[in-house]
């Protein structure tokens, strides 16, 4: 039997805390002091002015489970509700964090044992795509976890450079995406992602997820 939402949540927080990070409980669903949102759209979010320097935390690393809604901005969802199996206006993003801390290389070795050696999700079929200059996370995801080369996607600025929204944080992104088979589709690598390639992540609803 699979494991329930609350157990998932329980697991993801659990092994960031065992490795240095403090659980940071959910912040409001509409963000306080920011109005450049309407409503908190991403885990980053409570960790703006984090990022920005204007704040500083007791702590250098950090793992939520915080409550999103994408209904406006360039995280918009609505219009890929129902047609997709995987888009959702209201969802819970777990998310890690490191302000100054550990960087990609860190980050991409935590994804890849939790999924693969905490969760149980065979290695062999998962995928990851980055952004297409990224020259770094390409000899990463080989370097800490052995994808091998033909299963690392380069994407453009639509798919893998990640900003919460016209004024804040943003940069390049990498995904982890599950192989579902060449049943679902016909594809040819580095045109455009698989709809045979579906994210995995730490959400307790399924949606995307950067690394």
């Amino acid at each position: 039997m699979g494991m329930g939402s609350a157990e998932i949540r329980r697991t993801f927080l659990q092994y960031f805390a065992d490795r240095g990070h403090t659980i940071v409980p959910s912040s409001s669903l509409v963000p306080h002091g920011d109005p450049t949102l309407l409503f908190t759209n991403a885990g980053m979010v409570q960790f703006k002015d984090v990022f920005l320097g204007l704040e500083k935390r007791d702590y250098v690393r950090a793992t939520t489970a915080q409550k999103c809604m994408r209904v406006s901005g360039k995280h918009n969802d609505l219009e890929e509700v129902g047609p997709s199996p995987r888009h959702h206006t209201f969802f819970e993003l777990l998310g890690n964090f490191s302000f100054g801390d550990y960087f990609k290389r860190e980050a991409i070795g935590y994804a890849w044992e939790f999924l693969t050696g905490v969760m149980g999700i065979p290695r062999e079929r998962l995928w990851a795509t980055i952004y297409q200059e990224d020259d770094e996370a390409a000899r990463l995801w080989q370097e800490v976890v052995g994808l091998p080369p033909e299963r690392i996607v380069r994407m453009g600025k639509k798919d893998n450079f990640w900003m919460m929204g016209d004024v804040g944080p943003c940069g390049p992104c990498s995904e982890i995406l599950y192989d579902r088979g060449e049943a679902h589709c016909t594809w040819t690598p580095g045109l455009q992602p698989s709809p045979r390639l579906r994210p995995v992540d730490g959400t307790v609803e399924p949606g995307l997820h950067a690394v």
